[in-house]
């Protein structure tokens, strides 16, 4: 990156975090570069971690004052970019989102600005490649990184670089990121989807680099992972409700998967209503065989049940919010 050009652009780099004692000094120092070559900052918002985190964050940044620990008591992801650009956003240009939990190439940071500024993005985008360690981890990954997973999402699969409706949130012009309000804090999930939403009625534009991508490592059992999809299904439920937004095709054959299984119950009445989820069960299987033997991948088969969890879950908390809306409705 050539730093001489681009050095009036200040970045503001943003790690939300809780109890990420085991990854959070290796990456603090792997965007070491990103700091010196932006002008940058870190700041570590941390939602009140208890195994140690806070300590290392504070033993970095008191031998290097570039790098800041605040609290973030509201412990979301999205309070904790609210709270880090209220405080400091007015001395930077652009904000970059770092999960802690993920992990990055070494110039992922520099990429980024790079993008914004030859694209002239509000917002610059990433592809998000997921991979795993145990293996229920690694099967999840092979289910996410599939279209079985993630339905032919390009920021999950990765593209040529595009003009976006949405995508893995990376770096925003903190001036575009002010002028639509910042995250809506009431989304635990889904709130850069119902942020993207905004930049776009706004006029914002995103870009969907092929420049860079981050990793990211799945959660690593059923029930994390089911919790997770669970709040991805209420996230997307509560951007319909606010925005009126209609879910794409690819969002629409999941949200069938609850009531073709409640449906299922009817075969007591008639054995056809057993049919639909019969179906759906084996094509998730069907294709995570085909992963195994076309793809000569060994973990397709449990990849398959991987995808069904997240499927599951994601039906289930979409149907949950809605009827939980219609009950507030009801009650008022």
């Amino acid at each position: 990156m050539n730093t001489d050009i681009h050095s009036d652009m200040r970045s503001l780099i943003i790690i939300p975090c809780l109890n990420e004692a085991r990854h959070i000094e290796a990456l603090i120092e792997k965007l070491g570069r990103a700091i010196d070559e932006l002008d940058a900052r870190i700041v570590v918002a941390d939602g009140g971690s208890t195994d140690g985190t806070q300590e290392i964050v504070r033993r970095l940044a008191g031998a290097d004052p570039r790098i800041l620990l605040i609290d973030n008591p509201k412990r979301l992801q999205s309070a904790a970019l609210n709270l880090a650009v209220k405080e400091l956003g007015f001395e930077y240009d652009y904000l970059i989102r770092i999960d802690a939990h993920g992990d990055y190439p070494l110039d992922y940071c520099q990429k980024l600005v790079e993008e914004a500024i030859d694209t002239e993005a509000d917002s610059v985008v990433v592809a998000m490649r997921t991979m795993g360690f145990s293996a229920f981890q690694k099967a999840t990954a092979v289910a996410q990184n599939s279209k079985l997973g993630n339905g032919g999402s390009k920021h999950r699969e990765g593209a040529k670089g595009h003009w976006a409706d949405h995508g893995h949130h990376a770096l925003m012009r903190i001036a575009a990121f002010q002028a639509v309000g910042g995250y809506d804090e009431t989304f635990s999930h889904n709130e850069d989807a119902e942020l993207d939403y905004r930049l776009k009625k706004a006029g914002f534009s995103i870009w969907l680099t092929d420049k860079t991508a981050m990793t990211y490592y799945p959660r690593s059992s059923v029930s994390t992972l089911f919790r997770q999809y669970l709040g991805y299904g209420r996230g997307r439920a509560r951007n319909i409700m606010k925005h009126g937004s209609m879910p794409s095709l690819r969002q629409m054959l999941p949200l069938a998967v609850v009531p073709i299984f409640v449906g299922a119950f009817l075969a007591i009445l008639n054995w056809i209503a057993v049919i639909p989820v019969g179906l759906w069960a084996f094509a998730c299987v069907g294709y995570g065989f085909w992963i195994a033997l076309g793809q000569k991948n060994p973990y397709g088969p449990l990849a398959a049940i991987s995808a069904m969890v997240m499927h599951f879950a994601w039906s289930a908390g979409f149907w949950l919010e809605i009827l939980r809306f219609r009950g507030r409705r009801v009650a008022s």
